[in-house]
Formats: C-alpha cells, structure tokens, sequence
C-alpha cells in the first residue's frame, strides 16, 4: 500500500466532511472509499466511489482524519490532476463530483475539460 498524495487526487473539504459523516453510519468492516473507472464518459473514462471492505498491496491510501481514500494504481493513472467534491446544487440534490478530469492526448470530449460529475456508490 502506497500514499496518495494530493496532486495525485484533491478531495475538497467539503467532500471529506461528507465522507466521514457517510462512514460514521457504517459497520466496522469498511476499510474507506473506494475510487473507481470504468470504460465509458467524455473522457474514455466514467468515474464513481464505493464503500471499501479491503485495502490491496496495489493501491494507494490518501487519509484525510478518518476518512480512507482508496484507488487503485490502473485508476489514479486517468485521475491524475482531478479534484473529487460535494455540491449542494439545492431543493436537496447533492452529489460528488468529479472536476479536472485530464483529457487523453488524442483530445475529445468535453469541452468544460472533465465530465464534471460522475456520481459513485457513496451519495
């Protein structure tokens, strides 16, 4: 297991706040949040979070207080830059998002520069 470190992936402030109250109301066998990628979105890529039951020697843990934030070394490699937060856009739609996506080299996509929210397992 390796740190995540903060030019790897931000969580702002807000977002950390969220997750700890979000894992406050969990059992003890949650190890943190998961990050993840799957195939699809503006940028090849769609990003989401779950709650994590163990960490693997091949990822990276970013610890903000209580809250474990946990990628993998396939995943960081497309989020590299990002910045994961919690918005409250209003009449009690909240979510996490996902801003600063880095772009492929080949371009495409968006041209906000990331798919700006990609909703996880977590909210």
């Amino acid at each position: 297991m390796n740190a995540l470190q903060q030019q790897d992936l931000a969580i702002s402030p807000t977002a950390i706040e969220k997750l700890a109250e979000l894992l406050g109301n969990m059992e003890d066998e949650v190890q943190g949040v998961r990050v993840y990628a799957s195939p699809g979105g503006c940028s090849g890529m769609s990003f989401g979070m779950t709650f994590a039951d163990r960490i693997d020697d091949h990822d990276l843990v970013g610890e903000h207080g209580s809250v474990k934030v946990i990628v993998d070394v396939d995943t960081i490699a497309h989020l590299r830059g990002a910045e994961i937060d919690f918005v409250d856009r209003g009449d009690g739609n909240t979510a996490f998002v996902f801003n600063n996506i880095p772009q492929p080299a080949s371009g495409g996509g968006c041209g906000s520069g990331g798919c700006g929210s990609s909703g996880g397992g977590c909210g």
